[in-house]
């Protein structure tokens, strides 16, 4: 009985912490939204279109945005390494890459 409602407990709290990342992840997209509307901000898709076709032999996974620092990291493989591309979402520049 101990047991199942341990169980039970760890799933509950599992499920919460999943709750605040998706706000978190909300916040930043309705951020993004607001800024890009202000002209403030580049597209996800101009991102993609400046970045993508440098990345030659690898495959784009996915993006993240951190509406704080205003900075998109594109997720790419390339021979099993991952290679993360920050960006800066108000001019589109590289700021920074790590992996090979």
């Amino acid at each position: 009985m101990v047991g199942i409602l341990s169980i039970g407990l760890a799933i509950a709290l599992a499920g919460a912490g999943d709750a605040g990342a998706q706000r978190h992840r909300r916040g930043d997209q309705d951020a993004a939204r607001e800024a890009r509307e202000q002209g403030r901000l580049l597209s996800l898709r101009e991102i993609e279109r400046r970045v993508v076709p440098k990345m030659k032999g690898a495959q784009y996974i996915g993006f993240d945005f951190d509406s704080g620092t205003q900075v998109y990291t594109l997720k790419f493989l390339r021979d099993g390494n991952v290679i993360w591309v920050s960006v800066d979402g108000r001019s589109g520049a590289v700021i920074g890459r790590t992996g090979s």
